[in-house]
């Protein structure tokens, strides 16, 4: 599980300094498909950032079952860590690495793994996502779901209990973004895995998450059942949402 208690992240100093995020709080149940929505600038990215420690939080706490990641530092975090798995936006994959390469490349930093153990889990992990016979090839040479699928393949390397995935269907088109849907529900259902998925597209939430919180202005608008806060919205931030049917 998953907790966020209080978190709030400030940019800069005195007059210059920029607020993202502002005291939020929120849970996200085990084996949860949890939503973060909100318009462009309302804080969703930094949050999942803050979440995977990839910028350190101002104040507040984060807890991975019930350890807080936000006072955590060196050896101890980097193992924390290994338990989340990140799919950013834009991919972010090695361009000069074949698509196994890029999979293997998060188990090729446990220096105690066999090469032979990380060939089998990148093998398994190209079936999972479709990709098998796409082994060789570069990322040039893929498509935008293509390439997200390497993405997710890579963030389920080391097995981690979390994926979080930043706008992950926000380059691609409908039909792909369909695909894309039912590979992380299949990931949800197959592997057990908690999914955190950031995103500005209703149609995501709608088609995918059990629960939401709403994002505006860095701080938490509402939250709860997607059913509930979509169908019955007590904030201006998730009514401006649905009417301009992002």
């Amino acid at each position: 599980m998953i907790e966020i208690r209080e978190l709030t992240k400030v940019f800069g100093a005195g007059a210059a300094c920029v607020t993202a995020l502002d005291h939020v709080s929120l849970t996200v149940r085990t084996g949860d498909i949890y939503g973060i929505i909100g318009m462009s600038g309302a804080g969703k990215s930094t949050l999942l950032r803050c979440l995977s420690m990839l910028e350190t939080p101002t104040s507040g706490q984060v807890l991975l079952d019930g350890q807080d990641l936000a006072a955590m530092s060196g050896e101890q975090l980097r193992r924390e860590r290994r338990k989340m798995g990140v799919v950013f936006q834009g991919y972010n994959l090695l361009m000069q690495k074949t698509v196994a390469e890029n999979v293997a490349f998060p188990l090729k930093l446990d220096k105690g793994m066999k090469k032979g153990d990380v060939d089998a889990r990148v093998r398994e992990l190209l079936e999972l996502v479709g990709l098998a016979d796409r082994a060789g090839a570069y990322p040039a040479q893929l498509s935008g779901g293509q390439k997200q699928r390497v993405a997710i393949a890579r963030a389920l390397a080391t097995n981690p209990q979390t994926l979080l995935c930043d706008e992950p269907t926000s380059a691609l088109d409908p039909l792909t973004t369909k695909s894309m849907l039912r590979l992380l529900r299949e990931i949800n259902e197959k592997l057990g895995v908690t999914i955190l998925i950031i995103t500005h597209e209703l149609t995501v939430v709608s088609a995918i998450c059990s629960h939401v919180a709403v994002i505006g202005e860095g701080r938490v608008a509402e939250q709860g059942a997607v059913a509930d806060v979509f169908g019955h919205p007590q904030s201006a931030v998730t009514a401006q949402l649905l009417e301009r049917g992002v």
